[in-house]
């Protein structure tokens, strides 16, 4: 029985290692940036190009976007930080300009559903391998018993079977 568990310990030890990888990942960030360009790309790449459908000012070739670019490097050079940047584009656009929602009010179901989706899945995993672990084995088609009047049966239909065969 003990080597009948290894296979849901490594199961549990991979996904425990990945979750932790992501989350070293998630809290470490993205990393600093040398040029003006790197820098303007990290802001603009937080904030939702107005004049398109689901891109970022980043990655928006229209000319809204090119402005707020140019915007965002000035800033940039005056020493303002990101969080200013963003807080001047939400004053001016609103909040459905940042691509990202705020952790405050509904937008905190954003963050934390996929974390309630996670652990509930995880935990019908964990149920259903518990289960399965524990279940007696379900008899094959050889291993069921036979009366005596049902294996008369089968001969009788199999002697019959013969006779009739060419």
């Amino acid at each position: 029985m003990r080597h009948a568990r290894w296979p849901a310990v490594a199961l549990a030890a991979a996904i425990l290692a990945a979750g932790a990888a992501l989350g070293v990942v998630a809290v470490r960030g993205p990393a600093s940036s040398s040029t003006m360009d790197d820098r303007v790309r990290q802001v603009a790449a937080t904030l939702k190009c107005p004049d398109c459908v689901d891109l970022s000012v980043a990655d928006s070739p229209s000319p809204t976007a090119r402005h707020i670019r140019a915007e965002i490097a000035t800033f940039l050079r005056r020493g303002w930080s990101p969080d200013r940047i963003r807080d001047f584009f939400v004053a001016h656009f609103g909040s459905t300009i940042l691509l990202t929602p705020g952790a405050r009010g509904i937008d905190l179901l954003a963050w934390i559903a996929p974390a309630l989706l996670l652990a509930f899945g995880m935990s019908l995993l964990v149920l259903a391998l518990h289960r399965w672990s524990r279940s007696p084995p379900t008899p094959g088609p050889g291993t069921a018993s036979v009366t005596a009047a049902e294996r008369e049966l089968l001969e009788r239909e199999l002697a019959s079977a013969d006779l009739e065969a060419p």
